[in-house]
C-alpha cells in the first residue's frame, strides 16, 4: 500500500531541499548576471522556480509540511507585489491541491473504516479525488439513499508523517521568513504542533461538524454539510456544490467580492455565539460561495471549543481603544495576561502602535485589500517608526493563542478577497462587550 513518506530521514531529506534549492538557484542566477541576462528577469525566474519546487516538496510531502505550506498561503497578500505573482499562484494551490492517492489505497482504508461491505453504502464512488489536501484527500459519491456526498479519507502513515515533519518544518520557517517580510513564524509552529494531532481523529472532527450543523441547519446565509457517516479515518458528508472561494479571489466579480468577504468575517465570530466553537482553520479552500447565494463551510478539525461565545474583553477592549482611552486599554490587556506585571507601556503610545488595525472599525465600510495588510506588516516591523518596539512588550496568553492565529489569518484572507465590509455592523451583531455607539 501506497502511503506518505513517513520516515523521519527521508522526509528531513525533502524538505531540506527547499533551502538547499534556493542557494543552488541564487548561483544560477548569478550566473545568469554574469551572461549578460537582465536583472529583473533574472529574478522572476528564480521567484517562479523557487515557487514551483515549494509546491512540489511541500505538496508531496502532504502531513505537516504541506499543512505549514497551507498556513503560509493565507498570508500571501502580505508580500510586497513585485514578489506576490509566482508565490500567490502556488501557495493558493496548496490549499486545495495535493497529488492523489491510488484508488487501490483508498479503497484499504474505506474497508478498514466502512466495513467489507462499503461499495454497498454507496450507489457510486469516483475514484478520482475532487480535492486533496495535507492529510487527507476528498472523493465525490452518492450515498445509498441518492444524496450527493463528499468522502474524506485520510492519508495512510499521516500520523507518522505529523510526528516527522512538527520536528522538521522548522526548517521551512526560517526559509519562509525570506518570503514573507515580518511575518513571525514561531506561533505559527506553535500552533500547528497543538492542533494538528487533533485533527487525525476524524470522529471528533466529525462531532465538531454536527455541532456546527446543528447550530446553522435552515440558515439563509450559512451552510454546514451534514455529516452522513464516519470514523477514525474517514467521514461522509453532505457535498456542497458552490464557487471556491479560491476561485473567487482569483476572478471574483466586486459583488461576489463583498458578498464573501462580509460572509467570512461574520462566520469568524457567528461560530462562536451559535455552535460555541471557533473555526480554527481560516484558509481559503475550506469556503464556498454555493449555488443558492448561500456561503458554505467545510473542514472543522480544526476549532476552538468556547462555549460561552467568543470572550466579551475582547469586544470592550475594542470599544475602548476606538474610544480613546488608552490607559484603560492598558489596564485591561494587563488583566488578562498580554501585559505581564513588570512591563511598562504607556497608553498613548499602545493606542499609536494599534491605531493601523483599528482602522476598518472606524468606516461604516471598509475594504480590506493587498496594499493595506502590506502596510500593517511594515507597521509592526519597521525599526525607525517610534512604536516599533511596542510589538516586543506584549504577550499573548495560551488561551487567546487559537484565537490569534484565526483573527491574523482571516484578517489576511479578507485582504485576498477583496471586498467592502460594513466592519461595525457585523461587530455589533456578533462581537460580545462591542459597543459601536461608544465606540
Amino acid at each position: 500500500m501506497t502511503d506518505l513518506p513517513r520516515r523521519a530521514l527521508t522526509r528531513s531529506a525533502k524538505l531540506a531541499t527547499l533551502p538547499l534549492g534556493i542557494a543552488g538557484r541564487t548561483a544560477w542566477g548569478i550566473g545568469k548576471r554574469l551572461g549578460g541576462k537582465p536583472a529583473e528577469m533574472v529574478a522572476a525566474e528564480m521567484r517562479a522556480r523557487t515557487a514551483e519546487q515549494m509546491f512540489t516538496v511541500l505538496g508531496e510531502l502532504k502531513g505537516g509540511a504541506m499543512k505549514f505550506g497551507q498556513a503560509l498561503s493565507i498570508f500571501e497578500a502580505a508580500l510586497p507585489e513585485e514578489l506576490a505573482g509566482p508565490y500567490r499562484a502556488t501557495l493558493t494551490r496548496l490549499q486545495d491541491a495535493a497529488p492523489p492517492l491510488p484508488a487501490t489505497t483508498v479503497h484499504t482504508v474505506l474497508r478498514e473504516e466502512l466495513g467489507e461491505g462499503w461499495r454497498d453504502l454507496f450507489t457510486s464512488f469516483d475514484d478520482t479525488p475532487a480535492a486533496a489536501a495535507s492529510i487527507g484527500q476528498v472523493h465525490r459519491a452518492i450515498w445509498s439513499d441518492g444524496r450527493a456526498v463528499a468522502v474524506k479519507i485520510q492519508y495512510p502513515g499521516a500520523a507518522e508523517a505529523l510526528v516527522s515533519d512538527l520536528n522538521q518544518v522548522t526548517r521551512v520557517g526560517r526559509v519562509a521568513a525570506s518570503w514573507i517580510p515580518g511575518l513571525d513564524i514561531k506561533p505559527i509552529l506553535t500552533e500547528l504542533k497543538e492542533r494538528m494531532v487533533e485533527e487525525l481523529d476524524y470522529e471528533r472532527e466529525a462531532a465538531n461538524q454536527r455541532t456546527f450543523a446543528e447550530a446553522f441547519r435552515g440558515d439563509p446565509v450559512f451552510v454546514v454539510p451534514e455529516v452522513v457517516a464516519a470514523g477514525k479515518r474517514v467521514i461522509v458528508s453532505e457535498w456542497i456544490d458552490g464557487q471556491p472561494l479560491s476561485s473567487l479571489i482569483a476572478r471574483g466579480s466586486r459583488t461576489d467580492r463583498d458578498a464573501a468577504a462580509r460572509h467570512y468575517l461574520e462566520f469568524l465570530f457567528a461560530g462562536p455565539a451559535r455552535a460555541g466553537l471557533l473555526h480554527a482553520d481560516p484558509h481559503p479552500g475550506n469556503y464556498r460561495l454555493t449555488d443558492d447565494g448561500r456561503f458554505g463551510i467545510l473542514d472543522f478539525g480544526a476549532v476552538k471549543h468556547l462555549p460561552d461565545g467568543m470572550p466579551p474583553v475582547i469586544g470592550e477592549l475594542l470599544t475602548l481603544a476606538l474610544a480613546g482611552e488608552g490607559e484603560a486599554v492598558v489596564a485591561g490587556l494587563r488583566r488578562e495576561g498580554f501585559i505581564k506585571p513588570a512591563i511598562q507601556i504607556d497608553g498613548a503610545a499602545l493606542l499609536s502602535y494599534l491605531e493601523p488595525f483599528l482602522e476598518p472599525a472606524r468606516h461604516p465600510v471598509w475594504r480590506f485589500e493587498r496594499a493595506w495588510m502590506r502596510s500593517l506588516f511594515q507597521h509592526v516591523n519597521d525599526p525607525r517608526r517610534p512604536q516599533w518596539t511596542m510589538g516586543l512588550k506584549l504577550n499573548l496568553p495560551p488561551e487567546y493563542l487559537l484565537i490569534h492565529r484565526v483573527w491574523v489569518g482571516g484578517v489576511a484572507v479578507l485582504c485576498q478577497i477583496d471586498g467592502d465590509v460594513p466592519v461595525p455592523e457585523v461587530l455589533s451583531q456578533w462581537l460580545p462587550g462591542f459597543n459601536a455607539e461608544r465606540a
